[in-house]
């Protein structure tokens, strides 16, 4: 499936606060969500996701991965610690006992993933962990803690898949991404992004006793319908936390526009093509 990445999106009403919390979690629901879907189809189409599958989704944001994978009959659970991005998941994958999309066997979690724990339920037999790592100083440490209690409720040898941008070299939003380390700077703000590494994944699972089994490249363009859309939605992943920190949203929304500026096609669009990574990594 080709994804359509470019739409209209119609910017929130009123002054924003300077971190709106709903407002962001409908950015990343609406705009820039959607760019990982060749990633979820990749891993789901290799791994035959399918009606014998127990999916864990950790950090699962508002669910399109998860719905995905129900689409193809997998019994799924999401965790996130977001309420905001886990309403919007409600929204989706529970919206009435009527839909014909709230599937039995549909669950979501807003904590951690221990309380993903179902007394007497199979072991799952998948976890995926979609959110991108090795672009956050210290996010891969967030995600052993997070691996660390959900690898226990994993059947023996299920696959766990951890997901991260590919080289820069071969991902053009690190250009715009370089904006966020540079605004932070001055205060040396934690959090800040910084390029992927090559064995960011691997570190990972190592430490988080999995054995890898495999991992593959996926294409992933991020296409906006305009420039403020880009905007949003890049500020929607969080990789802007720290230099809004240290300066204010007007100087980021400032300089992530003209950062996007050689990325705008002639009838305004936005588009920048990008590769991520996955690791297949197995429980003990």
């Amino acid at each position: 499936m080709t994804p359509t990445l470019v739409r209209q999106h119609l910017p929130h009403a009123g002054a924003a606060p300077r971190v709106d919390l709903r407002a962001r979690a409908r950015d990343w629901s609406e705009i820039q969500e959607r760019m990982l879907v060749p990633l979820y189809e990749a891993v789901y189409e290799r791994l035959d996701v399918g009606p014998t599958t127990r999916l864990l989704g950790l950090g699962c944001g508002s669910g399109l991965a998860l719905l995905m994978a129900t689409a193809r009959g997998a019994a799924v659970t999401g965790v996130d610690a977001s309420p905001e991005r886990m309403a919007l998941a409600r929204e989706r994958l529970l919206p009435g006992a009527g839909s014909t999309r709230a599937r039995a066997g549909t669950r979501l979690v807003e904590g951690s993933p221990r309380e993903a724990r179902e007394p007497g339920a199979p072991a799952y037999s998948l976890v995926t962990a979609f959110e991108p790592i090795g672009c956050l100083a210290g996010d891969s440490e967030g995600l052993g803690g997070q691996l660390a209690e959900a690898t226990p409720l994993a059947e023996r040898g299920a696959a766990v898949v951890l997901a991260g941008w590919g080289p820069p070299e071969r991902c053009a939003t690190t250009s715009v991404l370089r904006v966020a380390t540079k605004l932070a700077e001055p205060l040396r703000a934690s959090g800040s992004w910084r390029p992927a590494l090559r064995d960011d994944l691997e570190e990972v699972a190592q430490r988080a006793g999995l054995k890898p089994d495999g991992s593959g490249r996926v294409a992933c363009p991020f296409g906006y319908a305009d420039v403020d859309s880009a905007v949003r939605g890049l500020k929607s992943t969080g990789l802007f936390d720290a230099a809004m920190t240290a300066t204010d949203q007007v100087q980021v929304d400032k300089e992530l526009t003209e950062a996007l500026h050689p990325h705008q096609r002639r009838d305004g669009t936005v588009w920048m093509p990008n590769v991520f990574r996955y690791l297949i990594a197995r429980t003990p």
